[in-house]
């Protein structure tokens, strides 16, 4: 089979079986389509002829102008890719078993403290649409842990404020219902009642821009930086940094990892466990500042 036929196979099988999203199949195609344009420079055109020296030709190529983060995506497109080959019986080898990931150290998750968070989030005082927007935007992501693409792509029939529950459609289309607390619960319904309509909808996205359409991520982006610098708070803050407070912080006050890992998304729940090592860390840190005898050992020096 041609290479790019192979392509356009694996590309129906991300869409139909497996229903990725719109994003993810862009990205695989994209880099799928780079390794096409490589293997045809070495006069290769069907997908049986390529074997593990071709393959070390690519990453070798890909090593020489991409970031070790970028190489290792194209790593794990092309690992799948031909999981796919040898499921359907195009290859007979699986060549890329041969190929291992670079182990890397993965820095640990930035978090804020309770104190840093609720500095963050009361420095939005609500007086007008636009604030008792940006007010809901953050107490959700700190609220529920959503992803921000998530977050933008709510839709008004998708909360439940009389249940305080949100039904959310995450990554591959899956779908899981996230518990709000109170304070969210309060603020929503006051957004809704009594804000959303001055944005003019256009749609039924639950958060809009100020011409009445769907927030975009870069949108938040902006929006969320301007909050950090008026707010006292010195730390760099990303969307995904309240998403990791967000679970640091239910970990710290005891709430399962199982139960985490089902509010996050994540469908394993190795992904999950990340935060008990800086919940771990927190605790080391506190021992060392608290705990008398280190306390003494310190005063000796």
């Amino acid at each position: 089979m041609k290479l790019r036929d192979a392509i356009n196979e694996y590309k129906q099988y991300m869409i139909v079986e497996k229903n990725y999203s719109p994003r993810t199949i862009d990205s695989y195609t994209r880099d799928l389509n780079k390794f096409a344009k490589f293997i045809n420079q070495l006069s290769i055109e069907q997908v049986e002829d390529i074997n593990k020296d071709h393959i070390y030709l690519y990453l070798k190529d890909l090593r020489n102008h991409l970031s070790a983060n970028s190489v290792d995506r194209h790593m794990v497109t092309l690992r799948q890719f031909y999981l796919f080959l040898k499921r359907e019986k195009i290859v007979d080898i699986n060549i890329m078993s041969s190929f291992d990931m670079a182990k890397k150290e993965h820095p640990l998750p930035e978090v804020l403290s309770e104190e840093e968070i609720d500095e963050l989030i009361s420095s939005i005082e609500i007086v007008d649409f636009i604030t008792s927007r940006n007010r809901c935007m953050l107490e959700l992501l700190y609220g529920t842990g959503l992803r921000v693409s998530e977050l933008c792509s709510l839709t008004m029939n998708q909360v439940n404020i009389k249940k305080q529950l949100i039904k959310c459609i995450g990554k591959g289309n899956k779908e899981r219902m996230i518990p709000m607390n109170q304070q969210c619960s309060i603020l929503l319904k006051d957004y809704i009642e009594n804000y959303r309509n001055q944005f003019k909808p256009k749609c039924q996205n639950l958060f809009l821009n100020q011409h009445g359409k769907a927030l975009s991520r870069n949108n938040f982006y902006h929006i969320l930086q301007t909050i950090v610098d008026k707010s006292q708070l010195q730390k760099h803050v990303t969307p995904h940094t309240l998403r990791h407070t967000f679970a640091t912080h239910l970990l710290e006050h005891d709430a399962d990892l199982r139960s985490i890992q089902e509010m996050l998304g994540h469908s394993d729940i190795s992904t999950t466990t990340i935060y008990t090592h800086v919940s771990q860390n927190k605790a080391i840190e506190e021992y060392q500042k608290l705990h008398p005898r280190s306390q003494k050992g310190r005063k000796k020096r």
